[in-house]
């Protein structure tokens, strides 16, 4: 939940791919061998047991637009669950009709990361979604409207007593929504079963993307179970991505914008690259809806190579291998509800 008028969190589709650059790897055909022990990227999880009546008045409040003022924006309205965890917008819309800073980044698996936010300025679910609540660009409500609301409320009375022995108070509404957020894992993507030793679970094609993201240096800020999501870095190390704008923007300046500090210049929270081909637009501002164009910029970016169609198409398929389920069903993106 949140954008980062509070802080928000999402600055680059691979904000960045990172630093070292090798060579590309040639796929050796004979024989698909096993996933070599100790890989920089390891397997989600499901995410374990959990108080499931908190979990599902979590779910209520997330989808519930009585948590805004004027009952105008739900949680869900950005991080629609049926969209894979965002909108499908470069920019979500405020209750204002403005625009918002930055891109709406996917709730799914944000359980995972280091931080929240493309600036990575929130530790926690509870503090990042009480800012977002109190927003006026966002939610734009207070404790007192929200909470008379809730308590107004029959069912959600009877919720709050049996997940908390109490009437809806703010600490419990800000633990249910972090609790449904913290479910949100997408285990057993076909990537996943890969690592755990399926070797057909993907392609020799996708296996060859995923050898060349490697090879590259991808995988230097991509690593880990997220993917990606437990660092921070500049986005522009060989060459400068906001050059040619008419205007660099205060959410172009990244960390900056918050700490002044001049190294945190165009700084931003890795993201996480896990099903990242349902989450287009990429990058902090939504800049390209294509996947291809985004491994492209961040090639050129942050490792200094222009990669041939070719190696580009790869590495797509490997990362079209990060898509995984939730209740049991693959995500899916905008694209695939063009009506919507």
């Amino acid at each position: 939940m949140a954008h980062e008028q509070t802080g928000k969190f999402r600055a680059g589709l691979f904000v960045p791919l990172c630093l070292a650059a090798a060579a590309p790897f040639a796929l050796i055909e004979a024989g698909r061998p096993a996933p070599e022990m100790g890989e920089p990227i390891a397997p989600v999880t499901d995410a374990g047991p959990a108080d499931q009546a908190r979990i599902a008045l979590g779910e209520l409040l997330f989808n519930d637009p009585r948590l805004s003022h004027g009952d105008a924006l739900a949680c869900s309205s950005c991080h629609r669950l049926d969209l894979s965890g965002d909108d499908g917008q470069a920019r979500s819309v405020a209750a204002s009709g403005e625009r918002l800073d930055f891109n709406a980044p996917t709730v799914f698996n944000a359980a995972l990361d280091f931080r929240l936010n493309w600036r990575g300025n929130f530790r926690s679910f509870e503090e990042q979604n009480e800012a977002a609540l109190l927003d006026q660009r966002l939610m734009n409500t207070s404790w007192d409207e929200l909470l008379a609301k809730l308590r107004a409320d029959p069912d959600y009375s009877q919720r709050f007593a049996g997940a908390y022995s109490a009437a809806p108070g703010r600490t419990d509404v800000l633990d249910a929504l972090a609790a449904f957020q913290r479910s949100l894992i997408t285990p057993d993507a076909p990537f996943d079963r890969y690592l755990k030793g399926e070797r057909d679970a993907i392609t020799r094609d996708e296996e060859h993307g995923y050898r060349l993201f490697k090879a590259y240096g991808c995988i230097a800020c991509h690593q880990g179970v997220n993917v990606g999501g437990n660092l921070f870095q500049k986005f522009g190390i060989f060459q400068d991505p906001f050059a040619g704008q008419k205007t660099v923007t205060t959410a172009d300046l990244g960390r900056f914008a918050i700490t002044g500090v001049e190294a945190d210049r165009h700084v931003f929270r890795v993201p996480s690259l896990r099903n990242v081909a349902v989450t287009a637009p990429y990058f902090h501002d939504g800049r390209t809806a294509s996947l291809a164009d985004a491994v492209r910029i961040m090639a050129r970016n942050q490792l200094g190579r222009e990669l041939d169609w070719r190696d580009v198409n790869l590495i797509v398929q490997f990362l079209g291998t990060l898509t995984g389920r939730y209740r049991g069903k693959p995500l899916t993106s905008a694209a695939d509800h063009p009506q919507q």
